[in-house]
């Protein structure tokens, strides 16, 4: 295999399948869900922003980012044909293939997928589940060698329809990428769902998933030291007074934007404002008062100014 064979275009496309009845849900639309605040289908798209054109197959919703509609046909047709539906809309030779309901995918994982397929020059690099399992809606593909096996299984089955993506995924040259089973969880069940939510409440992730929901509301795609913005909060709220540290923090963003945005002015205006905090409270303590009179080094001097040695003077 060459060098050219072995590598792969950094731009990509993704297709995201986003549809299915969701029948262990009750019939919900799976893809509207939410979890952390955040419908699962755009929790998705979060993972997969630098793709070129993201696809996505399914009903039309509203979503956090513009996106290509498609659907298979007939409507309801399975993974396969709503794959295929998906990738004819692709322009890059490179696509991220995922399902809309894995609420722990990150951006990390799509990277570590396209690198992969990079480095082995593979038809394919699909990430596997805690058990070993391939998961083919978690993968990066060639975008020719998918679009030859999905004709190949169009023409020997009559159709796509109803048809298992084992069938496709059997065929092209994959490598597999081992997973910490996160990334690959996926919400089939309200049972899952709940799991879900109770995570991201947990307290070692409850503030990076509020700060990334919190951004994709605002539109806000920025990303800062958000220790240095708390540790801003803590000294406002301790040096001047608790209200102090909302607002204070509002401040610091609002003059970040008027100085260009990007992280380094949200630096410099943090930077600025915890020097002022640390002014106000050493005003507040008396820090930066001079010495009192007879406390100092210079005490001598003011008993000398009483000094009545000549007591006779002193009355006369």
């Amino acid at each position: 295999m060459t060098t050219a064979q072995a590598t792969v275009d950094t731009a990509y496309d993704a297709v995201v399948l986003a549809g299915g009845a969701a029948e262990r849900l009750g019939g919900a639309d799976k893809p509207s869900v939410r979890v952390g605040g955040r419908p699962l289908l755009d929790r998705v798209l979060g993972a997969c922003t630098g793709a070129g054109r993201t696809v996505v197959v399914g009903g039309r919703r509203a979503t956090v980012r513009p996106v290509v509609w498609t659907r298979e046909d007939p409507p309801g047709g399975g993974p396969a044909a709503a794959l295929d539906a998906g990738v004819r809309q692709c322009d890059a030779q490179t696509v991220v293939v995922l399902s809309a309901d894995l609420p722990f995918l990150a951006n990390a994982t799509v990277d570590r997928l396209l690198a992969v397929l990079a480095e082995t020059g593979r038809e394919g690099a699909v990430l596997t589940d805690g058990e070993g399992r391939d998961q083919p809606l978690v993968a990066a593909y060639r975008t020719e060698p998918l679009r030859r096996e999905l004709a190949l299984l169009a023409t020997e089955h009559g159709s796509l329809t109803g048809l298992p993506l084992r069938l496709l995924t059997h065929e092209l040259d994959l490598a597999r990428l081992g997973s910490d089973s996160l990334a690959s969880f996926d919400c089939d069940t309200w049972e899952d769902v709940s799991a879900a939510r109770a995570r991201i409440r947990e307290h070692g992730h409850v503030l990076d998933e509020w700060i990334t929901a919190a951004k994709a509301e605002l539109g806000v795609e920025l990303d800062v030291d958000t220790h240095v913005l708390l540790d801003l909060a803590r000294d406002a709220a301790h040096g001047v007074a608790r209200p102090a540290a909302p607002l204070t923090t509002f401040l610091v963003g609002y003059a970040a934007a008027q100085a260009g945005g990007g992280p380094e002015a949200v630096a410099d205006a943090a930077r600025r404002a915890v020097a002022l905090a640390a002014r106000w409270a050493e005003e507040s303590d008396g820090a930066d008062a001079p010495a009192a009179p007879g406390t100092g080094t210079g005490g001598g001097n003011a008993t000398d100014a009483t000094d009545t040695t000549d007591g006779g003077d002193a009355s006369g």
